[in-house]
C-alpha cells in the first residue's frame, strides 16, 4: 500500500479539530471528514474514503476510530496513525474520566442518591431504542437476518453471561455463510499474500493481558483484558458496545449500578468524539473498590480506553493490506449479515436490560418517549437533549429539597 507524507503537525491539527467538534454521531462524523480531510486537504480521495470506512466497518472496534486511523496509516504510516488515535480519543475519554469522577462525588455527598440524573436515565434508554431502529434498519435487510436478530435478542434476554456474546457472533456468521451463493460473483482471485505482524500483535497483547490479569488479580490489568476482549468483538459501532459492558459491569461483576450505567451512556451521547468513551466512564467508576480515589479513576479510565480501542486499531492494519482480495470470497461477505443481524439482536436485548430495574412509573415512559420523538422527528442536536435532561433533574432536585426542607 502507499505511503503518502504529510506534515504530522497539520494532519494531527484536523483530528483534534473533529474531536472536540465532532457531535452526532457516526453520520455527522462522516460528513466532517469528508470536508475537512477529503475536500479541504485532500488527504485521500472520496472514493478511498469510503472504500477505508467500509472497511472499517466490517470489522470489530469503533469504526470511526478505525477510520481516522486508517486515513493517518495511508498518508503518514503507522507512527501518524498511532498519534492520530490518541489526540482522536483523548478528549473524550478525558470528559468520560472526569464525568465518573464527578458522578462518584456527587453521591458520596448525597448519601448514594443519583436524583440529579433522574431523567437522563430513560433518555439514555431512548437514545438506544432510536439507534437500534436506525442499526436495524440498515442491517436487517432478508427473513434469515430477522430470524437470526430475534434468536439473538431471545438469548440476550435469557442468558446475559459476557461469554455467550463470542458464540453468537460466530453462530450468526456461520449461519449465513453457508448461503454464499447468493453472493454475486466478483473477478477471479490471485491468491492473498498476508502479513501477520499486526494480527500477532493483536493476539499477543490479548493472550498477555488475559495471563496476567488472571496470576495477579490486579484490578487496571483486568480492566484492560476485559476491554480489550470486548474491543475485539464488537461489530456495529458504540450503540452495540452497550449490552456487552451492560452485561460483564454491571450483572455480572457489579462493578457499577444500573443507574450509574445510564447516567455515563447518556453523557456520551453529548460528547463529541468516538462512543466508544464510555468506556472511561465505566473503568474510571470500576476503580473505586481499589480505594485509589481520583487518581486510581484516571488509571481505570486510561487502561480502559487503551483496551477497547487498541484492538480495532491493529485489526485494521492487518486486513487493509489484503482485504481487496479476501472480499472476493463470497463466504466472507456473506458471513457479515449475520454477524450485524446478531449485533441487532444484542441492541434490542438491551433497551429492555436495561429498563427492565426501572420502575415503569409516567416519568421515565415519558422520557424515554420524548427522548425517542425528539431524535426521530426534530433536528435538536445530541447535546442539547442531554443538557436539557440534566438541567431538569437538576431543577427537579432543588425543589424536592425545599419541599423536604
Amino acid at each position: 500500500m502507499t505511503v503518502r507524507k504529510v506534515k504530522y503537525y497539520l494532519y494531527l491539527k484536523d483530528v483534534i479539530t473533529l474531536s472536540v467538534t465532532a457531535f452526532g454521531g457516526p453520520q455527522a462524523f462522516l460528513a466532517m471528514v469528508l470536508d475537512i480531510m477529503i475536500k479541504k486537504r485532500r488527504y485521500i480521495t472520496e472514493e478511498e474514503l469510503w472504500e477505508l470506512h467500509a472497511l472499517c466497518q466490517v470489522l470489530p472496534g469503533p469504526t470511526s476510530t478505525q477510520t481516522i486511523s486508517a486515513i493517518g496509516y495511508r498518508v503518514g504510516g503507522p507512527n501518524l496513525a498511532y498519534l492520530s488515535l490518541l489526540v482522536w480519543i483523548l478528549p473524550a475519554t478525558t470528559i468520560m474520566t472526569g464525568a465518573a469522577v464527578l458522578v462518584d462525588f456527587l453521591q458520596t455527598q448525597t448519601e448514594g442518591s443519583l436524583d440529579f440524573a433522574k431523567f437522563i436515565q430513560p433518555m439514555a434508554i431512548g437514545f438506544i431504542i432510536y439507534a437500534a431502529q436506525k442499526t436495524i434498519g440498515k442491517m436487517v435487510k432478508t427473513t434469515e437476518a430477522m430470524v437470526l436478530m430475534l434468536l439473538s435478542a431471545f438469548v440476550a434476554f435469557f442468558y446475559n453471561s459476557p461469554y455467550i456474546f463470542p458464540f453468537m457472533l460466530v453462530a450468526g456468521g456461520i449461519t449465513t455463510s453457508l448461503k454464499f451463493n447468493k453472493q454475486p460473483k466478483i473477478e477471479e482471485k490471485s491468491g492473498i499474500k498476508i502479513q501477520w505482524a499486526n494480527f500477532l500483535l493483536w493476539g499477543g497483547v490479548l493472550i498477555l493481558a488475559a495471563t496476567l490479569g488472571h496470576f495477579t488479580k490486579i484490578l487496571p490489568i483486568r480492566l484492560f483484558e476485559n476491554f480489550y476482549r470486548n474491543g475485539s468483538l464488537i461489530f456495529g459501532g458504540g450503540q452495540v458496545l452497550v449490552p456487552y459492558l451492560y452485561t460483564e459491569f454491571v450483572e455480572f461483576k457489579a462493578y457499577l449500578t444500573s443507574e450509574e450505567f445510564l447516567t455515563g451512556y447518556a453523557i456520551s451521547q453529548g460528547v463529541p468524539g468516538p462512543t466508544f468513551s464510555i468506556s472511561s466512564y465505566i473503568g474510571a467508576l470500576s476503580m473505586r473498590s481499589a480505594g485509589m480515589g481520583v487518581g486510581g479513576a484516571i488509571v481505570g479510565g486510561l487502561v480502559s480506553a487503551a483496551g477497547i480501542f487498541l484492538p480495532g486499531t491493529f485489526l485494521i492494519f492487518f486486513v487493509i493490506r489484503f482485504w481487496d482480495e479476501l472480499k472476493k470470497y463470497r463466504p466472507v461477505r456473506a458471513a457479515l449479515e449475520g454477524i450485524n443481524a446478531v449485533s441487532c439482536g444484542m441492541l434490542i436485548a438491551a433497551a429492555y436490560l436495561l429498563f427492565e430495574p426501572m420502575p415503569a412509573n409516567f416519568f421515565n415512559i415519558a422520557a424515554i418517549a420524548i427522548t425517542y420523538f425528539l431524535l426521530q422527528f426534530t433536528k435538536i442536536p445530541s447535546p442539547i437533549i442531554i443538557i436539557g435532561g440534566i438541567l431538569v433533574g437538576l431543577g427537579y432536585q432543588l425543589a424536592v429539597n425545599n419541599l423536604i426542607g
